[in-house]
């Protein structure tokens, strides 16, 4: 899809080669708002889907991004809160709280064209499958983002490592070649991107971090630095992972051998004053994710008759808050 011949545009200060792709942001929060940034900033047309204040802020000021890869904005930015009113993106980053999925594909549904491809990046082993009940299944794409931020202020996006890389799927026939030529648009824009064929694999193996990560820092209202370094709490982590990796392998999944020393070594890596964004929510009294994260894995576990104890005390602690505090 093009717009035009190509022309130069200034984001933060840095001059572009506008491309001919367009990219939508459904959900421009930590994960879609740095992203979408990154790929405005290099030139790529990027509409971010927003509300409230978040939206006047960037409509006034622009999105800004804060952290240890450099500070950058981009002003102006295109937004807006209509997401069916988009034009047939050629892609869509679906980005939004793993709650928010039905409701979110339902709103993009008008918006989609027939080679858009909606890529999810949320949370979870299961979003795919839910978009695909709603939305043209071949053209929803299953991924995975690694990258840790948070909404600092309104249109301020404050990420907190050097975590930045997105995994996806190769799409079907109708969306390949979009997909294609996002990643290359991701990789200009300087930040990692691969379409991988066994994504499925990739999502659990990083379910395999995020889930014990939700729950233990969630629980316990401490970062990291104390989480994946006390050796109680240690010990008590390396079990949690064990139980996702068991039920993953209940469900047919081929994680690598050695998972749970991978896991260990990438969470004991982490920055120590690093908190899951399930503690975040729960400190802020905001919705929680909990059942599409400890809620998914203890019904899969169920099912296949995988005893979790640890993340089953987790969703009961965590079920309460499920809907926030802050209505």
């Amino acid at each position: 899809m093009m717009f035009g011949t190509p022309a130069r545009f200034t984001a933060g200060g840095v001059s572009s080669i506008r491309c001919a792709m367009h990219v939508a942001i459904l959900g421009t929060g930590a994960v879609g708002g740095y992203f979408g940034a990154m790929l405005a900033r290099a030139g790529t047309r990027v509409t971010f889907v927003a509300r409230g204040e978040h939206l006047r802020a960037i409509r006034a000021k622009g999105l800004r991004v804060l952290g240890p890869r450099g500070d950058f904005a981009v002003n102006p930015a295109e937004a807006t809160d209509d997401p069916a009113g988009l034009a047939a993106p050629d892609v869509i980053l679906f980005c939004v709280k793993t709650y928010d999925t039905d409701s979110a594909a339902r709103d993009i549904a008008p918006a989609i064209g027939p080679g858009t491809a909606v890529i999810t990046l949320q949370n979870g082993i299961d979003s795919a499958e839910r978009m695909g009940r709603i939305l043209p299944r071949a053209q929803v794409v299953p991924g995975t983002a690694y990258v840790a931020g948070q909404i600092e202020a309104p249109g301020v996006i404050r990420y907190t490592s050097e975590m930045s890389s997105i995994f996806f799927g190769p799409g079907e026939a109708a969306t390949a070649k979009q997909v294609s030529a996002f990643r290359d648009a991701c990789i200009a824009a300087g930040f990692g991107a691969t379409i991988d064929p066994n994504i499925d694999v990739l999502l659990w193996t990083k379910f395999v971090i995020l889930a014990p990560n939700a729950s233990l820092t969630a629980l316990s209202r401490q970062p990291a630095g104390l989480v994946y370094h006390d050796p109680r709490f240690l010990a008590l982590a390396t079990d949690a992972i064990g139980e996702v990796v068991a039920v993953a392998r209940a469900c047919g999944v081929a994680l690598p051998h050695d998972i749970v020393d991978r896991g260990l070594k990438i969470v004991r890596a982490f920055p120590p004053d690093m908190y899951a964004s399930m503690y975040r929510d729960l400190a802020r009294g905001r919705r929680l994710e909990v059942e599409e994260i400890q809620g998914t894995l203890i019904r899969l576990a169920e099912k296949h008759g995988v005893p979790v104890p640890i993340h089953r005390t987790a969703y009961c602690c965590l079920k309460p808050f499920a809907a926030g505090t802050d209505r």
